[in-house]
């Protein structure tokens, strides 16, 4: 097939069917966040209420679990979540070649599905605290665990086709955190009860995951998927020069990567982390840096912003739901977004990771303004305009930069090298979600 003749994405239906696993990726996370009050809430309840036989004793005893379950309950959480994501993208980066690509996708994706079935079936059970408590986290290690994989084998999926095609799962993801917060303002704003709210978001979850696999089982029918599949040696390349051409042709000339053209009956080439890691650290070290700090501040120090404009009327209640939740991931999503149609600076430029360092100016920025409680720093930005404004470049810029390292991490290596190069990214990002985690308290201390 020749260069003029090779096929294209027709209707952008492999984009929109990565834009779907991006999606797929996060919404579940942000979900289990959102609901966050709901999970709290049925660690103070009683599982079985008015019952007669309880001495007083029993139920002071069983009040103070109660109390210390759901005290702990987000520290507890955000170990759950950060640590098996690590683990687990880090094992990726080694095991993608040894696991068939379906089982690591697909079978993800399923096993996410049936811990959302039975979340959402939970909700209508009575439990006793303490399962109810060690459950929940079981199943938040199994999202995180196999969400770090699925997440890892899409952007190493991704790095096999052209370079325009991670930002669709950027941008999905960037979505999964803007409907997850808009939710959380309708539930606000409806007055349903916590657990309608919850059945409603772990069902809409499962849909949307549903959804996922069925688009993912769509994708080898695609004509352009499969052509730049086969490019990247899925099959002998036959060694014949025209190939070699095609697949210079197809990137742009600014997104131009080394090709290795296989000659017929030869193996194709060993491929090594490390010396893939040579040659993308520039832009692992920068996607892990740009989360750094976005985790790092938000939502630990931003959530506890409070309005110095309201004066106890509605702004107050939707004040951080509105200006800190949904204003950071709908302008996330739009910086996510943007690499769609722009991708400046380019993928050797020195702009790019400069760009990543300055992002550090917003630490002592939301720092300094209204959070409270506070012991140490003064208010210089007190009133609610300048938050707003921080949280708009704050949030832009993570998503934008961020997207762009993903992209251009496996554009700086061989073809045959694309997927693992996919694989040490992804990780480099949770590593950076991680370190943000950890370094959230140390932030927040400051202040």
């Amino acid at each position: 097939m020749t260069a003029i003749n090779a096929p294209r994405d027709k209707y952008n239906a492999v984009w929109i069917i990565f834009f779907i696993l991006g999606l797929g990726t996060l919404l579940p996370w942000n979900f289990f966040m959102t609901a966050t009050m709901y999970f709290t809430s049925r660690l103070k309840d009683p599982a079985v209420e008015g019952s007669a036989n309880l001495t007083a004793n029993a139920t002071v005893v069983e009040g103070d679990a109660r109390n210390v379950l759901e005290s702990k309950f987000n520290n507890v959480m955000t170990l759950c979540a950060m640590v098996p994501l690590l683990i687990f993208t880090c094992l990726n980066s080694f095991i993608h070649q040894r696991i068939p690509q379906n089982w690591r996708i697909a079978g993800c994706l399923s096993v996410i599905l049936v811990v959302f079935l039975l979340t959402a079936v939970l909700v209508k059970l009575d439990m006793d605290p303490l399962p109810f408590f060690s459950l929940t986290m079981i199943k938040i290690i199994c999202i995180n665990s196999f969400g770090a994989v699925l997440q890892g084998s899409l952007f190493g999926l991704a790095g096999m086709l052209p370079a325009s095609y991670t930002a669709p799962i950027m941008s999905g993801q960037g979505l999964a955190g803007t409907f997850a917060a808009f939710s959380m303002i309708c539930a606000l704003a409806s007055g349903s009860s916590l657990q309608d709210s919850a059945f409603g978001y772990f069902i809409t979850a499962c849909v949307v995951i549903f959804l996922a696999i069925l688009s993912y089982l769509a994708l080898p029918s695609m004509e352009f998927f499969q052509y730049h599949l086969e490019s990247n040696g899925s099959r002998p390349a036959g060694g014949d020069e025209e190939n070699k051409m095609n697949l210079l042709k197809k990137d742009s000339p600014a997104e131009k990567r080394p090709v290795v053209s296989l000659t017929e009956g030869e193996d194709k080439p060993t491929i090594s982390v490390f010396a893939i890691f040579k040659q993308i650290w520039v832009m692992a070290l920068s996607v892990c840096f740009v989360f750094t700090i976005t985790i790092g501040t938000f939502p630990a120090v931003t959530v506890d912003v409070r309005s110095t404009v309201a004066d106890g009327g509605a702004w107050d209640t939707y004040f951080i739901p509105v200006s800190c939740f949904l204003l950071f991931n709908v302008m996330d999503w739009a910086g996510r977004s943007l690499t769609a149609v722009s991708m400046w600076p380019g993928k050797d430029s020195v702009i790019l990771p400069v760009m990543v360092g300055l992002r550090m100016v917003f630490v002592p920025l939301f720092m300094l303004c209204n959070v409270q409680p506070r012991n140490n720093l003064p208010v210089l930005f007190a009133h609610d305009a300048w938050y707003i404004v921080f949280i708009i470049l704050f949030s832009f810029s993570n998503g934008y930069l961020a997207s762009l390292c993903m992209c251009f991490g496996p554009r700086k290596v061989a073809q045959h090298e694309a997927e693992t190069a996919g694989t040490i990214m992804a990780f480099f990002l949770s590593l950076g979600l991680a370190l943000g985690a950890a370094l959230s308290f140390v932030f927040r201390i400051i202040i």
